[in-house]
């Protein structure tokens, strides 16, 4: 049986990914920032469930040793943990900037840092870095967590290069709002005492929650294609572009430039 490392298995798209995996006959090393949240997965043979904070360097060391002791080989690494925080730059917060910046990219990078030599020693090995539509354009409100979805877009295309030489393959995934808790575990700034913020942000709140009303069927697709990509691992580094919107999103913004699509984003959306 191979064996998946997936990181923020305890809700949200992890859960369902780890129980694909595991439905599908892989051993899955569940990773999550308290095992109090592991519940749902005690039922699973195949899911072994282990406490780390994707921001800790020492905690992630911790995790490994334990995992390592448990298991002789990882074929595959998927960096999902991630959160949101929807604020203006006006109105946002060190604690709040900090954090999304630890967990959605640092946490990348280091999880990344921290498996890298396993999988060299290994000579085999699969980075699966999710994204978000957010990786793939700019859109109103997306200050910090498009940054980071950037960034990781970013930072994975270049740790790619380093690791051919050891057969290890890098991808990134995007997609856009699926029917997860992830909207409504987004933060966001209070309102202020400034209407023009406030109708901004009532505008960007309503339109993707009704996106995410609608895309009942992208979460079974992600699903099956992270499960798809596992099995199936890409020689040299691939970006995946799953569902309509990101799609749509990734084309219409090549098509158009940066100053057509900002111009008709202002208009459509705001």
């Amino acid at each position: 049986m191979k064996n998946v490392l997936i990181t923020g298995a305890s809700g949200g798209l992890g859960k369902l990914t780890t129980k694909h995996f595991a439905d599908n006959g892989w051993n899955v090393i569940a990773t999550m920032i308290s095992l109090d949240l592991a519940e749902d997965l005690q039922g699973y043979p195949n899911v072994k469930c282990y406490k780390l904070d994707v921001t800790s360097t020492e905690n992630i060391e911790e995790a490994k040793a334990q995992i390592l002791n448990d298991f002789k080989t990882i074929d595959v690494v998927i960096n999902n943990a991630g959160l949101g925080y929807r604020s203006f730059v006006e109105l946002s917060e060190d604690s709040k900037i900090n954090t999304i910046v630890n967990v959605n990219w640092l946490g990348v990078v280091k999880v990344c840092r921290a498996f890298i030599p396993v999988f060299r020693e290994q000579n085999y090995g699969q980075f699966i870095n999710i994204t978000s539509i957010a990786g793939l354009v700019n859109l109103p409100l997306g200050n910090f967590y498009h940054s980071t979805k950037q960034a990781v877009e970013s930072f994975s295309e270049c740790m790619s290069y380093e690791l051919l030489d050891f057969n290890v393959s890098v991808s990134t995934v995007q997609f856009g709002n699926a029917p997860t808790d992830f909207q409504n575990n987004v933060t966001k700034c209070e309102d202020s005492a400034i209407p023009s913020y406030n109708k901004m942000m009532n505008s960007i709140n309503n339109i993707l929650n009704k996106k995410t009303s609608k895309n009942k069927n992208l979460t079974t697709t992600i699903v099956n294609k992270l499960f798809s990509i596992a099995n199936n691992p890409s020689k040299n580094f691939k970006k995946y572009t799953i569902g309509f919107d990101a799609n749509f999103m990734k084309y219409f913004r090549g098509i158009t430039g940066y100053r057509l699509f900002n111009f008709i984003i202002r208009k459509k959306v705001l």
